[in-house]
């Protein structure tokens, strides 16, 4: 009862401190600077990257600190603000559950330990020194503090014989400490990191303690008004030589994060088909990182073949991601792509003006005499590649031949040309046909090669690999766009190694993939 009316009590007067915070604040409130709320174990490092951020690049920041529970619960309340930073993986769990944030960078990592006065007089070692009746505790609240929840987590059924042992309990990391410091308490339980704020304390570290890592993050808020300064500054905390370098000198762990760019460059190298899906999600994405996004659509022979020329994947204008037409131009590049996620499939079929006049039905149709047939080029394009296979298996490559009348690197080409009167048939995907119904049949092909799955792979040692997976974040909140456009979703399975990717047999010639 005792620790209800005391959480309840933490809670109000932290939701009443941000409503006259906000009401004293103006100008923060509208927007002109950026309003981050940080556990309170996390002050140092934040200040100081805060005051350099304000110094590189213009951007005013006002901090407010708390217990990481306690600040969600406030977040709750006053439905303002910018930029959540929380020291642990829970609290930011339960934010999402919440729906109060969006994106999320790790920061640092830290782990719980035992703190005590220099020299350990009471030669405390134990969780049961601890109960010991000449052993004054301190306990952060779990209800207000991430150090509090990750201490009764690793307790469990233990927490509560600790928890009635303690003199008290607190709602922030920072005043356990303090107390220990001024010597009120004889030991605490806080962040290994908590200790470099204060001098004459040292640490007992206990096995189950240093198994417990948590992750600091920071997320942007769903409040936030200014997503673009808030992920620069949630950028400029995670780069190693920033916000990095300043959590490391105070004892915490770097997450690790792309190195500094107030405005960061990505190159997308993309098939094709993606284009319609993707191209206004790029820009969309863009203009909230502020970031600049090159992105070069062709087929993916051609871009295979483009980065073997290029032959060095430290060159700015190597991709950062490569969105292929299908799996099997993956192979090809495995070195710098080693894995990818599935995000779409779409399948094979052959498109013929409104009402069929050549009356298709099937691959065996397009040999008749005369017909004028568009097909994708095998070397430059993953649709060529895939319906070569095909024709191939089903002993068609020969009888077609003569019918071809163009070979082009995109399947676009062909349904301008469908359009446009020269084509009478064209094999393409189906969401290159899906936007012409009104002017073109598609006729699905009864084949097991009919089918593409669209990979997204980030490259190996990119210097902007976290903004390249925040992007595949993106694409996935998105995956209406891409049904909408005639997709299959597949977004939602686990990634696949790029080197255990295998051609089916039908596909092969010789047994090799494309190269």
């Amino acid at each position: 009862m005792k620790l209800t009316f005391l959480l309840i009590g933490v809670l109000l007067t932290g939701a009443l401190g941000v409503l006259v915070w906000l009401s004293r604040h103006p100008a923060e409130a509208r927007g002109d600077t950026l309003t981050v709320y940080c556990g309170a174990g996390l002050k140092p490092p934040l200040e100081a990257a805060a005051a350099d951020f304000q110094r590189e690049c213009g951007c005013a920041v006002q901090l407010q600190f708390g217990g990481s529970g306690s600040l969600l619960s406030q977040l709750r309340v006053a439905k303002r603000g910018d930029l959540f930073i929380a020291a642990d993986d829970a609290t930011l769990a339960n934010a999402r559950k919440l729906g109060v944030i969006g994106e999320v960078l790790p920061l640092a990592r830290q782990y719980p330990v035992i703190a005590v006065r220099g020299g350990n007089p009471l030669r405390i070692q134990s969780i049961a020194d601890l109960l010991r009746a000449d052993v004054r505790v301190a306990l952060a609240n779990p209800e207000a503090t991430s150090i509090g929840r990750a201490t009764q987590t690793i307790l469990g059924t233990r927490w509560q014989a600790l928890a009635d042992h303690a003199k008290v309990m607190k709602p922030t990391v920072t005043e356990i400490a303090s107390d220990l410091s001024l010597a009120t308490v004889d030991a605490a339980i806080v962040w290994n990191t908590t200790l470099a704020q204060f001098p004459g304390l040292e640490a007992v570290e206990l096995a189950e303690f240093t198994a417990h890592v948590e992750t600091a993050s920071v997320a942007v808020l769903a409040s936030c008004t200014q997503a673009t300064n808030a992920l620069r500054f949630a950028r400029y905390l995670a780069a190693p030589e920033k916000g990095g370098a300043l959590f490391q000198k105070l004892g915490f762990t770097a997450a690790g994060g792309d190195r500094w760019a107030k405005r960061p460059s990505i190159v997308v190298y993309s098939g094709g088909v993606n284009r319609l899906a993707i191209e206004p999600l790029l820009h969309q994405f863009a203009t909230r990182e502020g970031v600049d996004i090159t992105t070069v659509f062709n087929g993916c022979g051609i871009l295979c073949a483009a980065m073997q020329t290029l032959n060095d994947p430290n060159s700015p204008q190597f991709p950062d991601i490569y969105y292929a037409c299908d799996v099997s131009f993956l192979p090809p590049v495995a070195q710098h792509f080693p894995e990818a996620v599935i995000l779409t499939e779409t399948d094979i079929g052959i498109v013929v003006p409104i009402g069929n006049p050549r009356g298709v039905h099937a691959l065996a149709d397009l040999a008749q005499p005369g017909l004028r047939l568009g097909l994708c080029n095998a070397e430059q394009s993953t649709l060529g590649y895939l319906t070569n296979g095909m024709l191939r298996a089903s002993g068609l490559t020969a009888a077609l031949r003569n019918n071809v009348a163009v070979e082009v690197p995109t399947a676009d080409f062909l349904i301008n040309q469908m359009r446009a009167g020269g084509l009478d048939a064209a094999v393409v995907y189906r969401v290159n046909a899906s936007p012409q119904a009104a002017h073109l049949d598609y006729l699905p092909i009864a084949h097991p090669g009919a089918m593409a799955r669209q990979p997204f792979s980030i490259r190996a040692h990119s210097p902007n690999s976290r903004l390249a997976a925040r992007l595949l974040d993106f694409l996935k909140v998105h995956r209406g766009n891409f049904e909408a456009a005639g997709f299959v979703w597949r977004g939602d399975e686990a990634a696949v190694p790029s080197n255990q990717i295998e051609l089916p047999g039908w596909l092969r010639e010789d047994g090799s993939a494309p190269d």
